[in-house]
């Protein structure tokens, strides 16, 4: 399978924000989709899109040097979507409802989204679930397969920082993202393969679509996947209710992907972790948030507190934020150390129904309202 991969801007960013619909009395999931997917002129590749739930909408920027400048377009995507909404209905930005029974909503019927419902039986009914996904441009093709196997490596701090999908179904699930736990069954999902050059990836690809697996190249829905945009695509964060929070993450993805293309460009090699402490790292991270210890490529300390590691990382690509303009909203991560993460705030809350109450207040606010 052809595989094209045209480079895009280096370090250019996308960001790709699902929102979950609900009644604005019961705060249960409400299927009124269409309804704003009727105002709009393009439901397939706008910036207000049509996704796998009738329940649900995603909003997508486009390209962007700053993040600043893609968190003032996702604004506004955001104030035409609750304008189209009507006043029965809120916005909800989270990995999961807390509350509403997943298996009772309804996909939209296009054949994609059957396939999914249809050939993944239980688990394709459970997939009441909500994310952020993260482009970032990559200015050469030899450069995408190792940054995306450098950037899966710290899916543990993205899962932790935006874990919000402690509740499921009105039971605390003991995770901090049960989306991450849920999104897994698929097939095709998951942390990517390593992989040596381009040549290797088509060669999967087409094994794929020769088994009958794929029909197309954004069938391989890796939690980091290379995009035919020239993009790395930054898949696996849960959904988060604020600005300050998807800035963030926006960052880190930014900034990371930055620092791996300038280490690829000195001739030196992005650090790996074999893929057995990769997947338990990522376990880790959906069951313990933020208090966990995660394995590292680091020599002498084969185990490090999350929260060290994030620090420590902070630290390092605090000179690329500042070139690249997004200083302040990679530093907001330093808030979410002290503060918490989603996870953290819902549970803070009381219970299940106090939290769904937290995210609906919160979602589309500039920064999360702690204590």
């Amino acid at each position: 399978m052809r595989f094209e991969f045209v480079p895009g801007g280096k370090s250019t960013i996308g960001v790709e924000w699902e929102l979950a619909l609900v009644d604005a009395d019961t705060l249960e999931l409400a299927p009124r989709a269409q309804r704003v997917l009727d105002g709009v002129d393009d439901p397939k590749a706008g910036p207000i899109r049509r996704e796998y739930l009738t329940g649900m909408i995603e909003l997508v920027t486009g390209v962007h040097h700053r993040v600043d400048e893609a968190m003032d377009e996702l604004r506004g995507h955001l104030r035409t979507v609750q304008n189209l909404a009507g006043d029965d209905t809120r916005l909800l930005g989270a990995g999961a409802h807390p509350i509403s029974k997943a298996a009772e909503q309804q996909h939209f019927d296009f054949w994609r989204y059957n396939v999914v419902a249809d050939r993944n039986g239980y688990w394709g009914r459970q997939m009441a679930i909500f994310g952020t996904h993260i482009h970032v441009g990559i200015d050469h093709r030899d450069k995408a397969l190792p940054i995306t196997y450098g950037l899966a490596r710290f899916s543990p701090y993205f899962i932790a920082l935006t874990g919000s999908s402690p509740f499921w179904e009105g039971v605390d699930s003991g995770y901090a993202s049960q989306r991450t736990m849920i999104f897994q069954q698929l097939p095709t999902n998951g942390l990517p393969y390593p992989m040596d050059g381009w040549d290797e990836f088509e060669h999967y690809a087409t094994e794929l679509e020769e088994a009958g697996m794929i029909t197309a190249p954004n069938e391989i829905r890796w939690d980091v996947r290379p995009s035919t945009f020239g993009t790395i695509e930054n898949r696996v964060l849960d959904s988060v209710p604020t600005f300050a929070e998807l800035g963030a993450m926006t960052a880190l993805t930014q900034c990371l992907a930055e620092y791996m293309s300038r280490e690829l460009d000195d001739g030196r090699a992005i650090a790996r972790l074999p893929m057995w402490f990769m997947k338990e790292n990522k376990w880790r991270a959906a069951r313990y948030g933020l208090d966990t210890d995660v394995v590292t490529p680091r020599v002498g300390q084969k185990l490090r507190p999350m929260r060290e590691g994030i620090l420590d990382w902070l630290n390092r690509l605090e000179p690329i934020a500042a070139e690249l303009h997004c200083a302040d909203e990679l530093a907001f991560i330093n808030d979410l150390l002290e503060h918490g993460p989603s996870y953290l705030r819902q549970r803070a809350a009381g219970g299940p129904e106090q939290a769904l109450r937290q995210l609906v207040d919160s979602t589309g606010a500039d920064r999360p309202t702690w204590g």
